[in-house]
C-alpha cells in the first residue's frame, strides 16, 4: 500500500527530473524512462502520475512559469511607479534561478511544442498574456498610445534575451542590463 502524501514528492521529483533531463539533452529527445530513472522511480510511476512525456514536460513548463510568476509578483511588491514597475519585470525575468540552463532549454523546447501541442500552445498564450498585461501596466503612465506597441517590442526582446541565452552561456544581470537600456531608448521616443 502507497505511503500517504508521495504522490506531490514524486510528482514534484518527476519534474525537476523532466527539467534537468531536457537541459542535459538539449531537445525533447528524451524518454519518460530516462528521466524516472532520474527521478529515482520506475517508468510506471512517471506514467501513473502524468500520463505520458508531453504531459510530463506540460506539469514542467507549469511549473517553471508558476516560479516565474512568483518572481515576478514579488519583484513588483516592492516596485513603486511605473519605471521601478518595468525595471523590476526585467531584472525578475532575468534572476539566476529563472535562468538556468536547464529551465533556458525547458524553456527553447517549450517554444517549439507550442507549434504543435494544443496544451503547449495555450500555456504560452497565457505567458505572454500576462507579460504582456504586466508590461503594459507600468508602459502606460510613460508612454501613452505607443504603450500597446512598447510592450510588444519590450517583451520581444526578454524572450529574445532568453533564446540568446539557450545559444550559449549568457549573464543574466547582462541580459537584463542590456534590455533595460532598451527600454529607455524606447521612451525617449527613438525606439
Amino acid at each position: 500500500m502507497p505511503r500517504l502524501g508521495m504522490e506531490p514528492i514524486r510528482r514534484e521529483a518527476l519534474i525537476k527530473a523532466t527539467i534537468d533531463e531536457i537541459g542535459a539533452a538539449g531537445s525533447l529527445d528524451v524518454t519518460v524512462s530516462q528521466i524516472a530513472r532520474r527521478a529515482g522511480m520506475s517508468s510506471a510511476l512517471a506514467h501513473h502520475y502524468f500520463g505520458g512525456k508531453e504531459q510530463i514536460f506540460l506539469a514542467a513548463m507549469r511549473h517553471i512559469l508558476s516560479q516565474y510568476g512568483a518572481g515576478i509578483r514579488g519583484a513588483l511588491a516592492g516596485a513603486e511607479g511605473p519605471r521601478e514597475r518595468l525595471e523590476a519585470i526585467v531584472r525578475a525575468s532575468f534572476e539566476a534561478g529563472h535562468f538556468r540552463p536547464e529551465v533556458i532549454g525547458a524553456w527553447l523546447n517549450f517554444y517549439v511544442l507550442a507549434r504543435s501541442l494544443p496544451g503547449a500552445a495555450r500555456l504560452l498564450r497565457i505567458y505572454r498574456a500576462r507579460l504582456r498585461s504586466n508590461l503594459l501596466a507600468g508602459l502606460r503612465p510613460l508612454a501613452g498610445a505607443r504603450a500597446p506597441r512598447l510592450a510588444e517590442s519590450l517583451a520581444a526582446l526578454i524572450d529574445g534575451a532568453w533564446l540568446h541565452a539557450a545559444l550559449g552561456p549568457v549573464d543574466g544581470q547582462e541580459a537584463a542590463a542590456r534590455v533595460l537600456e532598451c527600454l529607455e531608448t524606447m521612451l525617449e521616443g527613438q525606439g
